[in-house]
């Protein structure tokens, strides 16, 4: 908690204005989180794609009253507030929650590295939990924001910090160490991961050890010889607590076997079995909690236990589509206030139904009593309009006293699939802690159509939308095409998401698409590029905006809507040399007229370039903007206003950054995918197609695969036969060694015909084995792979995907 007077103490800044207020419970950043503005603190940030001095009037109508800016306001639009002036919102936010961070003196585990970081957090404090009370960063929050975030929640009725710190460049790490001030530090490994902010991979590594200056015990592999050789240099060998597989080079000896590892030290040797698959990066991560559990002062037999019901760490929430036309967020893993909350807000953001349900466990190792505890958690609950709950468990009936809501309750998960309430047109967050085994509850509610998925990675999509903003001039609006299906992602899921970060406009095919849209709760301006005549009267009904681009369209429109209080704002489209659709430059003065006499309101005009990703036809393109810019003076001349310009697609953006106008049309590259191959290194990828495998067949040399018996085995061989085909969206083009799927990291070839619903690959030199995953398209192989196997374009590709493949949605 915090108040004024602590905050003068501090200094950092002055009071614009200074008012009564409650006591400072939240720290908030974006004002789509606030739920109850009285005791929150609303830091305004001056970020590189956002600026928070926009969401200030929002804040306050939130009932936020105390804002913190980073430049001076009207103070007279906010005079009930608390404002209080610094040069960096962040470096307050940091300094804040460090003083909070000083008051506590149970361990604090900090951990860092390039990969593995959240896994092991993860795993950490699911084990840990049953144990003592532990408080952990959400999610992957281990940025310069999401740090103090995450150490503001520590509370005295916790013995245990988990907590990890992330960076991208030289200079970050003193403040995040500052505000963690971990005693135990974990180094996952060093890679490639924000490589281009540091000088060198030796900088990056002496940059995140600078988070362990304040621990007592240091834990990391000294097998990789460039760590060992710095951690040997920085701190002294009391502190290290390193784990080697080569016997002697470092305190602990460790040898792996199938799903075993033993670990020796001077003192103890014991053996632990796992049921996880022990990969390389796997083994790493188990490996670091098993010695942080050790040095925590857990037996080997306590270790044992917590390990042999550890499960693969569910990296993000995960929307599914559910039965009776429901959406089910997944959120299983494990229960704690914190993660609770986090959920919470996603489930808020989404609105494709109105009506929200929550089916929610008991929540363990809190530290407070049971009272206590369920009064918060009520609290949240009341503060996100839940309209409906279920409860499972012993003790979380206890939230019926501080609830006026409609709750059923059962005391296990078993009742609960046994006599299973009914569910429809629902919003479902399904929150349970580990040992409730939730995620039968949600094999039960979700969709059953296809063992074949489409990940969609919401956070990938945002880093991208926010690449591409970064390109632009702060005026310059966004237009994100939502046409056929968002290529193939699911339209009304992505437009959620895409309204929750504002976007300016979406734009979609056809009326039925944006109609979609307006159901789900999207209100966002949505432009329609092909209009029906006979569907006209909708886009007032569903305020839509529909691009003209013929006489005979503007023709129609006007007839429908000539001599009527009002009409809707028109899109028009001009053709420059795409001709294909549009208003020819010699139709332009006819084309005013009309409108004028039409009293016809055009929100913008907007052309198409024919090669906007082709350096080659560069000049073409100047051709085009030429035309362009005469064909929209005239309009303005005549009109007497100024609608918005729009030309550039994805490409275009980053080609013509001259051009950009009042709006530019994301398409293709919100999903991560340009022509260009160094533009694409900025990029993340959306959407990850996997399938797995249903059977492994030995066959002997000469044997042949599939239909027509069109491919013959030139080696004893191993065939897997894999859950999809052509009707799901997996080319016949692939048949034949002419595509290839991942099995275990390994490109392993399509052989035979692919089949209607399955295609057979060659898995001789790959170690799998029935139900492993397999990777269609997604980090690797590419849809750039795919596209070139198949001699097409990645559109092609990730807009063929069946919609009987189930489509998952992933969210930190």
């Amino acid at each position: 908690m915090i108040n004024s007077e602590q905050l003068s103490k501090i200094g950092c800044g002055s009071f614009l204005q200074l008012n009564e207020h409650e006591t400072i419970e939240l720290l908030i950043t974006d004002t789509r989180k606030i739920s109850d503005g009285r005791k929150a603190m609303f830091f305004a940030i001056n970020g590189k794609n956002h600026d928070g001095h926009k969401y200030l009037e929002q804040a306050y109508k939130l009932g936020v009253r105390f804002l913190i800016v980073e430049r001076s306001i009207d103070v007279t639009h906010f005079p009930k507030a608390t404002i209080f002036q610094t040069a960096n919102s962040i470096t307050l936010l940091q300094t804040i929650v460090a003083l909070h961070r000083a008051k506590f003196n149970y361990p604090v585990i900090g951990i860092t590295g390039s990969n593995g970081k959240t896994i092991v957090k993860e795993w950490l404090a699911t084990m840990m939990a049953n144990h003592q009370s532990v408080v952990k960063s959400p999610k992957s929050y281990n940025s310069q924001i999401g740090v103090p975030l995450s150490v503001w929640q520590m509370l005295p009725t916790h013995k245990l910090g988990i907590f990890e710190a992330g960076i991208s460049e030289k200079g970050e790490m003193e403040a995040i160490a500052s505000v963690i001030k971990p005693t135990i530090g974990i180094l996952t490994n060093i890679g490639s991961a924000h490589d281009e902010g540091f000088s060198s991979r030796e900088e990056k590594l002496y940059e995140k050890i600078k988070l362990f200056e304040s621990c007592q015990k240091i834990i990391y592999c000294a097998d990789k010889v460039d760590i060992h050789g710095v951690m040997l240099k920085n701190f002294s060998p009391s502190r290290l607590c390193g784990w080697s597989t080569t016997a002697g080079l470092a305190k602990y000896d460790v040898t792996y076997e199938r799903n075993h590892l033993t670990i020796n030290d001077q003192s103890e040797h014991f053996k632990i079995k796992t049921s996880l698959l022990l990969n390389a990066a796997s083994r790493e991560n188990i490996t670091h909690c098993v010695i942080t559990m050790h040095l925590l002062g857990l037996s080997s037999a306590e270790i044992q236990a917590e390990v042999a019901t550890l499960k693969p760490v569910k990296m993000r929430l995960e929307l599914k589509a559910g039965n009776h036309q429901c959406y089910i967020i997944d959120d299983t893993y494990n229960n704690d206030l914190v993660g609770l909350e986090v959920a919470l807000d996603y489930l808020r953001q989404q609105n494709q139904y109105p009506k929200k349900t929550l089916i929610l466990s008991d929540i363990l190792q809190s530290g407070l009593d049971k009272e206590a505890l369920y009064s918060k958690v009520a609290t949240l609950v009341k503060q996100r309009d839940i309209h409906r709950m279920i409860t499972i468990g012993e003790d979380i009936p206890t939230i019926n006293s501080y609830l006026d809501l409609p709750t059923e309750h059962f005391a296990t998960t078993e009742l609960f699939l046994k006599s299973m309430p009914s569910f429809h047109k629902e919003m479902i967050l399904v929150k349970g802690n580990r040992n409730m085994e939730f995620e039968r509850i949600v094999l039960a509610l979700q969709q059953k159509i296809h063992g074949t998925v489409l990940e969609i990675n919401l956070e990938a999509l945002v880093h991208n939308l926010n690449y591409y903003k970064s390109q632009l001039s702060k005026n310059t609006k966004v237009m994100v095409m939502v046409k056929a299906v968002a290529y193939g992602g699911g339209s009304k899921e992505i437009a959620q998401t895409l309204q929750f970060h504002r976007v300016d406009y979406l734009g979609v095919a056809y009326i039925d698409e944006a109609i979609e849209l307006r159901n789900s709760g999207i209100d966002l301006p949505i432009l329609v590029l092909n209009p029906m005549v006979e569907s006209f009267h909708l886009f007032l009904e569903y305020n839509l905006e529909p691009e003209l681009y013929s006489m005979a369209m503007l023709d129609d429109f006007i007839n429908i809507f000539e001599g009527k209080a009002n009409a809707p704002s028109v899109q028009l489209k001009f053709d420059t040399g795409m001709h294909r659709l549009g208003f020819e430059e010699n139709e332009i003065v006819e084309l005013t007229e009309k409108i004028k006499q039409a009293n016809i309101k055009v929100s913008a005009v907007m052309t198409h370039l024919a090669a906007s990703d082709s350096p080659s036809h560069d000049d073409f393109s100047k051709k085009q903007f030429a035309i362009f810019d005469r064909m929209a003076a005239t309009l303005v001349e005549d009109l007497g206003y100024f609608p918005l310009r729009h030309v550039l697609n994805s490409s275009g953006i980053l080609r013509f950054p001259d051009q950009h106008y009042e709006m530019v049309r994301l398409g293709i590259g919100l999903y991560g995918y340009e022509n260009d191959a160094e533009s694409r290194q900025n990029l993340k990828n959306v959407g990850t197609l996997k399938t797995t495998i249903s059977q492994i067949k030995k066959i002997a040399k000469g044997d042949t695969v599939g239909y027509n018996r069109s491919w013959m085995a030139a080696r004893d061989s191993r065939i897997a036969t894999i859950a999809i085909g052509y009707a799901d969206g997996f080319s016949r083009d692939y048949s034949n060694g002419r595509g290839f799927v991942a099995i275990a990291g390994k490109l392993c070839p399509v052989v035979g015909n692919v089949c209607m619903d399955m295609a057979m690959v060659d898995v001789t030199d790959c170690e799998c084995s029935i139900a492993d995953e397999v990777i269609v398209f997604g980090e690797y192989p590419t849809i750039v792979d795919l596209a070139e196997w198949q001699k097409t374009i990645p559109y092609e590709i990730i807009t063929s995907v069946s919609d009987r493949v189930r489509r998952i949605y992933l969210s930190e």
